[in-house]
């Protein structure tokens, strides 16, 4: 039994160092792993019944699938939105293109435009209105403080010398309502074509869809904005909806993140923004969105990445789950390919090494007695005993069967030491 363990000692003395070596170099590697993705994600969407809010439920149910909840925080738009970004209340957020806090600094990445927001245009029957310019000394609904309307209108505006002083803070169903009730002149709205609030002015006889007659003007000047055109009859066929083709205005609604948001949730945002958006729309072609380009900020690496080659490898494969930690854990490969494989190929040398020189150390206490023999002034008694002796230790020895073929040849060799001493000794 003390031999087995022996044998097991020895064993042990050759490979636990190499797999301590692989331990500490896969817990040194294990450093360099980057963090799992968050299983939660607040995204700030803007009013509850506007577009944003629906699109990101459509976002968040992409992501439920893949087991990451999106948390929607509602606002009053993109200003308060940026807000929440950067103050870190929220990693995510749809901000309307052309709107700026006026803060500077690398917090912000966008992470591509999602669709077109076209800017509608509502006054009320009987105003003559051809310019923004035509608006001075009305009563104009701008959008409520802090909503991305606000922002652009405030800034075409004032652009056209139309001061504050008959701007109404107010946005959605609320200026609906004043511009019917005559309370205001006219009503700006940036929204989607199939909102039903658009739907439902644009059939009141007493409101007319101003025509933006320098829209390719507005945006040479302002590169944020497009010129889209609203055909005759889009609406309605039937009821002749609009009645004339209308020129508009757009910005892009942009997906923006926090710079630190986790690569991989970027890659599923991404792709959960093309299945929301790959169809289009009135104004978007099919697979026109998302795109890199009508940016509200700088692209982010990854989502550069992903508009050049696609989504991850792993991620067209296998599960979110399962693609994030293999990807997470690929740093792992570098003590395995550094270390293991070499000491796969170095290690049976060194262990076939172990095991002979348990043999070979004897064959040095053979020699010694054989010299006694051989210079004839050793006791020829002495020289049995200490080959008694090392016969002795030498059946103690435990090799794998694998050796034990040189093992008998030291008995051998030892056997044929005491016959020839046996040969010199003298007869009695």
């Amino acid at each position: 039994m003390s031999s087995k363990r022996d044998l097991v000692r020895h064993q042990l003395m050759v490979y636990a160092p190499a797999a301590l070596l692989v331990i500490a170099a896969f817990v040194l590697a294990f450093q360099f792993i980057k963090p799992a993705p968050p299983s939660h994600v607040v995204m700030a969407t803007g009013a509850p019944e506007g577009a944003y809010h629906a699109f990101a439920k459509r976002y968040a149910d992409y992501l439920a699938r893949e087991g990451i909840t999106l948390e929607l925080r509602a606002s009053a738009g993109s200003l308060e939105n940026l807000a929440l970004l950067r103050s870190g209340e929220a990693s995510l957020a749809l901000v309307q293109g052309g709107v700026d806090d006026g803060r500077a600094g690398p917090v912000l990445v966008s992470l591509g435009s999602v669709y077109y927001e076209p800017l509608w245009l509502f006054h009320r029957t009987g105003l003559t209105v051809d310019r923004l310019g035509d608006l001075a000394d009305r009563r104009v609904a701008v959008g409520v403080q802090g909503s991305g309307t606000r922002a652009l209108v405030g800034r075409l505006l004032q652009d056209n010398a139309v001061d504050q002083a008959g701007w109404v803070g107010i946005g959605g169903q609320a200026a609906v309502d004043a511009l019917l009730a005559g309370q205001v002149d006219a009503a700006f709205f940036v929204m989607s074509a199939q909102s039903a609030l658009i739907d439902g002015l644009l059939r009141q006889p007493q409101v007319v869809l101003a025509d933006f007659t320098r829209a390719r003007a507005y945006s040479r000047r302002y590169r944020f904005l497009n010129n889209l055109e609203l055909p005759e009859g889009t609406i309605d066929l039937a009821a002749n909806i609009p009645d004339r083709e209308v020129r508009l205005l757009a910005p892009t609604a942009n997906l923006v993140a926090r710079s630190d948001l986790h690569p991989a949730i970027v890659d599923l945002m991404l792709q959960a923004a093309d299945d929301v958006h790959r169809a289009g729309g009135w104004f978007e072609a099919q697979d026109e969105f998302p795109m890199p380009g009508l940016l509200a900020f700088p692209l982010s690496a990854e989502a550069d990445r992903y508009y050049k080659h696609g989504p991850p490898f792993l991620q067209r494969f296998l599960p979110f789950w399962a693609a994030s930690l293999v990807d997470r854990l690929k740093v792992m490969l570098v003590p395995l390919l550094v270390l293991l494989f070499p000491l796969i190929k170095v290690m049976p040398p060194i262990y076939s090494w172990r095991m002979r020189a348990r043999i070979y150390r004897w064959y040095d206490e053979v020699e010694k007695a054989e010299l006694l023999l051989a210079d004839g002034t050793g006791d020829i008694a002495a020289v049995f005993r200490e080959l008694d002796r090392i016969e002795a230790e030498v059946q103690r020895v435990k090799v794998p069967l694998s050796f034990t073929d040189q093992l008998y040849q030291l008995r051998e060799h030892i056997d044929l030491v005491r016959r020839h001493a046996a040969a010199r000794q003298p007869v009695a």
